[in-house]
């Protein structure tokens, strides 16, 4: 099942919008030697320009064609904040006025930087702020790479760089495949920022049909499934997607993924005080779970979200839950917060943002 969402249209593709190859297939139409799309691809990644007449070893006609054929991507910020323990969360409008989100996370083996995909998701996870106000637009390619461009020129400042990249920020990525994928080989080109693939995770609700086609990708990008309940009845509920895409059928396509890579998979549980968290909650998840054996568990404990009627999961409730899946030999760790001090949990800041406007 193929999804197809609005795109932003644009007189001229971004500058970040083409991969390597890209740039050799348009030297190449453009008649100017093939070398040349090495220097691009070095101009935006490591040397990071935002102008095309900072591209110095290029000739003043190439730059005169780049300039009349590209435009950089539009990120401008409309609010920065910045957490106790590092995170760094930005609202960046983008050239149509929607507005995004991008998270800087510090750890102690570097910064994680996490992307938006969408404007906005259509999913309607009844937990999330993500999904209020539904999916505007899918962004292109280039919007998403900005993303991580703009976070590595903040990091430049202090001699810093981006480690690793998760795709968890606003938007469904399974459901803007193809710009996701484009994001994805940029990233990880070793004449780029040259992120490592095994440093990048992917993020999906189950689209199962992508999870399929990603399995075939043949890349080690982790992947991460948000599963957030046991069964088809609660995870319907608290996830409309289960209704498209059922409990049993996205356990098959894990199955497949698992076969065909031989990686495992992280499942996301984001724990709701007296909703998916109870004893039983854990004992049923782990009987399923027990048919993926390399599989790993994430709890969350979930983040307050105003227009949502949640409650955060107690302390013991949640060291029981990872107990009883340990008991039964699942691994199980519990996510460390990060930003809570400035309402860090994915659309927050773009649902305030929207309320004002």
């Amino acid at each position: 099942m193929t999804v197809k969402n609005k795109t932003l249209q644009v007189d001229k593709p971004f500058v970040y919008d083409y991969s390597l190859e890209d740039w050799k297939q348009w030297t190449e139409e453009n008649k100017e030697p093939a070398f040349r799309a090495g220097q691009i691809f070095d101009w935006l990644y490591v040397k990071r320009v935002t102008d095309f007449e900072e591209m110095t070893n290029l000739s003043k006609a190439l730059r005169e064609k780049l300039k009349a054929g590209f435009s950089f991507v539009t990120l401008t910020e409309i609010a920065k904040q910045q957490s106790k323990d590092g995170t760094v969360k930005f609202l960046f409008e983008l050239a149509d006025k929607n507005a995004i989100e991008t998270v800087i996370m510090k750890h102690s083996y570097g910064n994680s930087v996490c992307v938006t995909t969408q404007v906005g998701c259509r999913i309607g996870c009844t937990f999330c702020a993500s999904t209020l106000g539904g999916l505007k637009r899918d962004l292109r390619a280039g919007e998403i790479v900005a993303q991580i461009v703009k976070a590595q020129q903040l990091l430049d400042a202090t001699g810093e760089r981006v480690s690793s990249i998760v795709i968890m920020g606003i938007g469904e990525p399974f459901e803007n495949y193809d710009a996701m994928m484009k994001f994805l080989n940029i990233m990880i080109h070793p004449k780029g920022l040259n992120i490592g693939q095994r440093h990048i995770t992917v993020s999906t609700s189950g689209i199962v049909p992508n999870i399929y086609r990603f399995a075939d990708e043949d890349t080690q990008i982790n992947l991460a499934i948000s599963i957030h309940a046991p069964n088809d009845a609660l995870r319907s509920k608290l996830m409309p997607v289960n209704r498209r895409f059922p409990f049993a059928d996205l356990i098959e396509s894990c199955k497949y993924y698992m076969a065909k890579t031989g990686r495992r998979i992280t499942f996301e549980y984001a724990l709701m005080g007296n909703v998916n968290d109870q004893a039983e909650h854990a004992e049923e998840l782990a009987e399923v779970l027990k048919e993926l054996p390399m599989c790993h568990v994430n709890l969350i404990p979930v983040n307050y979200v105003q227009e949502r009627d949640y409650v955060r999961t107690t302390r013991d409730d949640i060291f029981n839950f990872q107990r009883i899946l340990e008991r039964n030999k699942i691994n199980a760790t519990i996510r460390r917060e990060q930003g809570s001090d400035i309402a860090a949990a994915c659309g927050q800041l773009r649902a305030k943002h929207m309320e004002a406007k």
